[in-house]
């Protein structure tokens, strides 16, 4: 008959309750008491049955994380870091891509359904904010990166508003007022909320705001070209150019530059996220840092947390960012 769990418990003169810390991996178990388990475990010749184990305790030790799009180093680095926040506590990180799709996604978060992942981290998302509270109430669900108005759930990011406000005002700072944006149609609330700290820039140092330099289509790269051929074509061009996103900023610049603008001089350029090509980029790019790889260790250790809890913390964080200025704002 094969060894149970008690029957090592008792071989090592330790409570259930410690061997089955050791298997867990637990600190809070003296070297004593695991050097003891282990001894009692390889002479029983025990076998824990984790996949039973798990299947009746409901928890696999695994979190999903859904991300919009694989190509975006931003996301990298906020898994990267929940990777390293989650194998402190002995749980491990299955990612996947939705590319923005509701039926890609929605397959995705079957994992969560069947339980075969404990909770879910969304980097982006489909749902609505009362589609994700009613998910929440059966569910461990965390936002990073990307919030939703209403919802009531775990929430990482940094504060869009105030950090896009203080972009275009050091933009302002270095003389300028004749400031363009490059901006989306999306619904998403970092998009809507960076808008609204530009604007909010421009009034509180009593610039006008100019329709002509307000461009609005998707994150898609080739609207950073699209935006910054519109401006040029303006008899009254911008002296400096706000994008929401790295990538649109660093397309803009790319096309200043064909059309022989001198970036840092002629015409400043101001991008959002710090991904890794931004310092990379000739001249190097301006931009608003979010802290992603303390974004997602933080995210991870709370959504953890909520797991293992009847109290759930659903608070909404806002994570500190700092504006960096290189050489495409004359730096």
């Amino acid at each position: 008959m094969s060894a149970t769990i008690k029957d090592v418990a008792k071989a090592a003169g330790v409570s259930v309750a410690t061997v089955s810390r050791v298997l867990n991996g637990s600190a809070n178990v003296s070297e004593a008491a695991s050097e003891a388990v282990n001894r009692a475990i390889k002479d029983l010749h025990y076998s824990p049955n984790f996949l039973g184990r798990n299947l009746r305790k409901r928890e696999t030790n695994v979190i999903l994380v859904i991300q919009p799009a694989s190509v975006h180093s931003l996301y990298a680095e906020i898994i990267a870091g929940m990777q390293e926040g989650a194998l402190n506590y002995g749980y491990d990180i299955i990612s996947a891509t939705s590319y923005g799709l509701e039926e890609i996604e929605k397959r995705q978060m079957k994992m969560l359904f069947n339980r075969t992942v404990d909770g879910a981290v969304l980097l982006g998302t489909q749902y609505d904010a009362k589609t994700i509270n009613k998910l929440a109430e059966n569910y461990d669900i965390a936002l990073c990166c990307e919030g939703i108005e209403g919802a009531n759930v775990l929430t990482v990011t940094v504060n869009d508003e105030q950090a896009s406000y203080d972009a275009t005002t050091a933009l302002i700072e270095k003389g300028h007022n004749k400031i363009a944006l490059i901006s989306t149609n999306s619904l998403a609330m970092s998009s809507i909320y960076r808008k609204k700290g530009y604007l909010k820039a421009l009034k509180d140092h009593g610039i006008p705001v100019r329709n002509e330099y307000i461009y609005e289509g998707t994150y898609d790269s080739e609207n950073g070209e699209i935006a910054m051929k519109k401006f040029m074509s303006l008899e009254n061009k911008p002296t400096a150019v706000f994008a929401i996103s790295d990538l649109l900023a660093a397309v803009a610049m790319k096309t200043a530059v064909s059309m022989g603008i001198q970036i840092g001089s002629e015409l400043s350029v101001m991008g959002f996220d710090n991904i890794a090509l931004s310092e990379m980029l000739i001249p190097s790019l301006s931009t608003v840092a979010q802290p992603c790889k303390k974004m997602g260790i933080f995210t991870i250790e709370k959504l953890i947390s909520n797991i293992s809890s009847s109290a759930k913390d659903n608070k909404h964080y806002n994570m500190r960012h700092n504006v960096i200025l290189r050489q495409s704002t004359g730096d």
